[in-house]
């Protein structure tokens, strides 16, 4: 029955190119056609497998054959991996491009020839056949490079494992606590969707206080959060930045399961970066009246050095969320209150 599907398959393609671009087919022809013989085989009223030899042996040879000797002295090599087999290549100057490919799964067959998959299964008491249209798959290429962007927003556990409370100098408020980082990649897949990502990019941190009276300054071996009484604050946060590099291992399902970018994709892997900057900002009015202020002090001298933490990921479609978790804290030892950052964002 499989033997049958790929003649039917052959004849499909022979079809497509005779009834849709004759020109196109006139050239690839005239480019591959053999000096000599040509045999073409026709099935009902429009089907055809077309044959051609370059010399005269192999011509009396093959009228001797039939469809079955044929596909049999095809001799094709199967994919132990995947179960995949090329049927039909063309071979030209450019390179050579797929046009027949056949999967084997037990009594499940499928056969993609050009946009058309041909399903065959043969578990049940009859046969069943399936033709969808429109499923050519999207090139999945072993090695790529990207760029893409974290957009999130920032908070801290305290040394209890807890969201800081309202009552706590440094609580973080979620709008202006952004995380923005710009990250260059590179993928490499490892099977069929499971990949291994590294990343190299830019993170700055930013935590905007919820007690916007508060101001962190730079104190004697330490940081201090200090009320401000003498003018009526705006806005109070501590920001930094990092060169962080990154490395995820990514499974895709829908690349598992020929979806494409249709499926859930995870992915978990450590991250480690270095500062480069940090200071705290201060916005305030004077009591007396008159416009805003900004303050910029450079408290990042207690900041630590060095992060590193655990960064996951969930996808949906084209849809993917991320987290981060600093497995250190922001603070160096102190010479501050001990948080750990975690983030909460999207990746475009």
């Amino acid at each position: 029955m499989k033997k049958y599907i790929l003649v039917i398959c052959l004849m499909a393609l022979v079809k497509m190119a005779f009834g849709n671009t004759p020109e196109k087919l006139t050239s690839i022809y005239d480019e591959f056609r053999a000096p000599q013989d040509t045999i073409i085989v026709e099935f009902g009223k429009s089907g055809k497998i077309m044959v051609i030899v370059d010399n005269k042996e192999d011509f009396e040879r093959l009228k001797k054959m039939n469809v079955n000797q044929i596909i049999s002295e095809l001799d094709l090599a199967v994919d132990e991996k995947t179960g995949e087999l090329v049927v039909v290549e063309i071979q030209n100057k450019k390179g050579t491009k797929e046009v027949v490919r056949v999967s084997e799964n037990g009594l499940e067959t499928e056969v993609n020839v050009g946009g058309i998959r041909i399903s065959v299964d043969e578990r049940g008491p009859d046969t069943k056949v399936k033709v969808e249209t429109g499923t050519r798959k999207k090139s999945d290429p072993p090695f790529r490079t990207y760029f893409n962007l974290d957009l999130g927003i920032n908070s801290y556990l305290n040394s209890e494992g807890s969201f800081p409370t309202s009552s706590s100098p440094y609580a973080t408020r979620g709008w202006g606590s952004w995380n923005i980082g710009l990250n260059w990649m590179a993928s490499q897949r490892i099977s069929k969707g499971f990949y291994w990502d590294l990343g190299l990019g830019v993170q700055w941190y930013n935590f905007k206080f919820e007690n916007r009276d508060f101001q962190a300054l730079r104190g004697d071996g330490e940081i201090d959060f200090i009320q401000r009484t003498d003018v009526a604050g705006f806005k109070s946060k501590i920001s930094a930045s990092y060169l962080t590099a990154q490395s995820l291992f990514r499974l895709d399902f829908g690349r598992m399961n020929d979806k494409g970018d249709k499926g859930i994709k995870v992915a978990v892997g450590p991250y480690a970066g270095y500062r480069l900057g940090g200071r705290s900002k201060y916005v305030y009015r004077p009591l007396d009246g008159g416009g805003r202020r900004k303050e910029h002090l450079p408290t990042g001298i207690y900041l630590n050095n060095f992060r590193y933490g655990v960064r996951g990921e969930v996808g949906v479609g084209r849809v993917k969320f991320f987290s981060t978790y600093d497995l250190n804290t922001l603070f160096q030892e102190g010479a501050g209150p001990e948080l750990h950052p975690i983030t909460f964002g999207i990746v475009f």
